[in-house]
């Protein structure tokens, strides 16, 4: 009788705790961050929060689905972006957590270093406002273009001031940029489109962002669901010493944590 009874509060404890287990849907893209979420996924697990991570390839979907609702957040975004995306679409979304840094690079598959960038050469660079403009700036402190405003972080290329070698600029979606690379001399990439296509920025980037950059990816939610006991248990995981160690050994300096 003991062992029935034991047997039949172990079932209720196991009915009651699926019961209460609270789900965490995420949007993200795939290198670094859905690999950071899946890596959290079994802590989360134990305290009770069911994380469902769907990869994303663009940067305006995650912004939507969290938006209206069907999704609770993101994982693949700064807050130039985030502040721009606000500002552009009547959003409200709002930063949850600061967890890491992908330092912006240049990339070619013809040139080895900018130097060799000749008269009248080709750049791709991302047509999104923040990441076009931040790839900009990377140009101007290596010494390529100066632009009217040396700080202006949605910078276009109409922004320039001197440009010497009468470079053309190319503006295209961040992803497609990786595709590009033997159509141009160089390519400004995001690092996790970087990753996503086999290179390593630290080895393969002609330039690329020092530790000092203001472009920290973040946790993103919404007002009404910012402060959900699950947000903030997925927030501590994902800024937690487990993750900083996991983001230095896994990545090796392509992506450098933010806490």
């Amino acid at each position: 009788m003991n062992k029935i009874l034991t047997l039949a509060a172990s079932l209720v404890a196991f009915s009651f705790s699926a019961q209460a287990a609270e789900k965490l849907s995420v949007a993200a893209t795939a290198v670094p961050h859905a690999e950071i979420l899946d890596f959290v996924k079994p802590d989360l697990a134990e305290q009770g929060v069911e994380l469902d991570v769907k990869v994303f390839t663009d940067y305006v979907q995650p912004n939507i689905q969290v938006s209206q609702k069907r999704m609770d957040a993101n994982f693949f975004q700064h807050q130039p972006y985030l502040t721009s995306f606000n500002e552009g679409k009547g959003t409200d979304l709002v930063s949850v957590a600061g967890v890491h840094v992908e330092p912006f690079g240049a990339y070619s598959s013809k040139l080895k270093s900018l130097d060799e960038l000749e008269e009248g050469a080709t750049i791709a660079i991302p047509n999104d406002p923040t990441n076009g403009g931040r790839a900009l700036l990377l140009l101007q402190k290596a010494g390529i273009i100066k632009l009217k405003d040396g700080s202006k972080i949605t910078a276009t290329p109409r922004d320039i001031a001197d440009n010497p070698l009468d470079i053309k600029f190319y503006e295209l979606e961040a992803a497609t940029l990786p595709r590009v690379l033997d159509q141009v001399a160089v390519a400004m990439i995001n690092t996790n489109y970087a990753l996503e296509a086999g290179l390593n920025p630290t080895e393969d980037a002609l330039v690329l962002e020092g530790s000092e950059s203001p472009y920290v990816n973040i946790l993103v939610a919404r007002p009404d669901n910012k402060d959900s006991s699950a947000m903030k248990k997925l927030a501590a995981a994902l800024t937690s010493d487990k993750v900083k160690t996991f983001i230095k050994e896994k990545y090796k300096g392509a992506v450098v944590p933010a806490f």
